[in-house]
């Protein structure tokens, strides 16, 4: 023990010392509590030290160490409480009756008011509270109460991945199933916190799926997603979907990370979730306002997260809605007189937007080299040069047309009527820019051709007028083929 230990233990209580003394059989603080630490790793451990009443001697024992002085055995009496609360509802009970809540939050308190903030001080405090709050109602109530919102908020505001995560679980823990608290966390100073979470996930990340559960229920179980883009943008949440200047200076890497969570939730229950209509069309606002924005930004040759926000905003938003789509697909057959979150965004414009975005964009590489191959060489000059925003955003339009084709046949003849159909009998191929666009394309020409005898025979036509109209399909040694029995079109090898 080095000797600021030694003075810090000789000014401490005997009846704080005599149990941990006793308990371990040692008769130095920081021996003792190492042997304790250990012992409070097992079910028999807590248990053992339940009985002997250990937990409100550590309490007092933390609520009597200086910091940051006595830093050191601090850490150590934190982790012996976390112990022994992980699970044993003994402990989890006396720690409520003791104010033990009281004792964690003055140190955090203390830890996080520091200019060099003690991340390990508050990683283990909030590791404290988490397994605390497992224990019921009770327990998360009296952590919620003390914590909400003043303490929350600064914690938040702390950014280091190890202390986000277990501030989640709290948090998250504390909610989950009680619908008061859950209205206090949506609540304008409630989801002010949530923003100062997303900001520190943003700067640092995280590493658990605490901040996905609480965004799933915010945002995607409940009503209050606009609320929180907005309150992490720096233009009004009225203005979404104007174009308001340009490049990443009006958007922010934290709008970026809160989209990006949200479509990886979305994306993993897909199978799960109905979504609002009002969801939809924010989600589209975003994505119509992206295109304006990103349009001024330098192209970026890597995949989602590009390191742009302003370019993650654009393709995070295109996933959403692709994954929108896919949620609602199956809704084809619907009631006559239902509307859907895909009929709100069909008409809202969204076809016409993406079939824009695709014919403003140069061909794949595979059929640039085609054409320029070709007999036909003043075609080539037809097509526009844009590229790619990111990798893979012809695939991401490709598959919100084709999951908004599924099953709709007004949708079909949109594209039909849009001249569409060409230009996406252009995207069945390979390109290394693009992972998967092949099979995203031929999912949506499927869709396009099932059940739709006027799109079968605009194909069949199309093919008639040979390799110069069709140098996609033709070129490859490929032609789309319908099932006379199923309806269904399929790509087959000429051959």
């Amino acid at each position: 023990m080095d000797e600021d230990a030694s003075l810090l233990e000789l000014s401490l209580p005997r009846d704080i010392l005599s149990p941990l003394f006793s308990a371990s059989n040692l008769s130095s603080l920081e021996e003792a509590l190492e042997n304790l630490i250990e012992a409070s790793r097992t079910d028999v451990g807590r248990k053992d030290l339940a009985s002997k009443n250990i937990l409100p001697t550590v309490l007092q024992l933390t609520h009597s160490l200086p910091y940051p002085s006595g830093h050191h055995l601090l850490i150590s009496s934190l982790k012996l409480i976390r112990n022994l609360c992980a699970g044993e509802v003994a402990n989890q009970d006396a720690f409520i009756e003791r104010n033990g809540v009281g004792v964690v939050s003055n140190v955090l308190r203390s830890a996080a008011a520091l200019s060099h903030q003690d991340y390990g001080i508050v990683r283990i405090g909030l590791q404290v509270l988490a397994n605390a709050s497992l224990a019921g109602e009770e327990q998360q109530r009296a952590i919620w109460h003390c914590f909400f919102p003043e303490e929350f908020a600064a914690l938040a505001r702390v950014r280091s991945r190890e202390t986000c995560d277990p501030l989640c679980m709290v948090i998250y823990t504390c909610c989950d199933g009680s619908t008061g608290l859950f209205t206090e966390l949506c609540s304008d100073v409630g989801l002010s916190i949530v923003e100062e979470i997303v900001r520190t996930a943003s700067a640092v990340g995280f590493g658990e799926d605490w901040l996905k559960l609480i965004l799933s229920r915010i945002c995607l179980e409940e009503p209050y997603f606009p609320r929180l883009f907005s309150k992490l943008s720096l233009v009004d949440d009225s203005k979404i979907g104007e174009d308001i200047g340009s490049g990443d200076d009006l958007v922010l890497s934290e709008q970026a990370c809160l989209l990006s969570v949200v479509s990886e939730i979305l994306n993993e229950r897909l199978n799960e979730i109905t979504l609002p209509n009002d969801f939809a069309l924010f989600v589209f606002g975003i994505f119509k306002r992206s295109v304006g924005v990103s349009n001024s930004v330098s192209r970026c040759k890597s995949g989602l997260p590009t390191g742009s926000s302003a370019i993650d905003v654009l393709g995070y938003s295109l996933t959403i809605l692709r994954d929108i789509c896919a949620c609602n697909s199956e809704r084809g057959l619907k009631k006559e007189d239902s509307v859907d979150a895909v009929d709100v965004l069909l008409s809202s414009g969204l076809i016409e937007l993406l079939l824009c975005l695709l014919g403003e964009l140069e061909p794949p590489a595979i059929i640039r080299k085609a054409l320029k191959q070709g007999e036909n060489r003043e075609r080539t000059s037809s097509y526009s040069s844009k590229p790619c925003h990111y990798r893979g955003f012809r695939r991401d339009i490709v598959a919100v047309i084709g999951n908004c084709a599924y099953g709709r046949k007004n949708v079909q003849d949109q594209i039909r009527q849009k001249n569409g159909i060409l230009l996406l009998l252009q995207q069945c191929v390979t390109d290394e820019d693009n992972p998967f666009l092949r099979e995203w394309g031929i999912w949506c020409v499927r869709n396009l051709l099932e059940w739709n005898a006027e799109n079968q025979q605009a194909v069949a036509e199309l093919e008639l007028q040979g390799s110069v109209d069709v140098p996609e399909l033709a070129g490859l040694g490929l032609r789309v083929e319908v099932d006379p029995n199923t309806h269904r079109a399929k790509l087959v090898n000429v051959s």
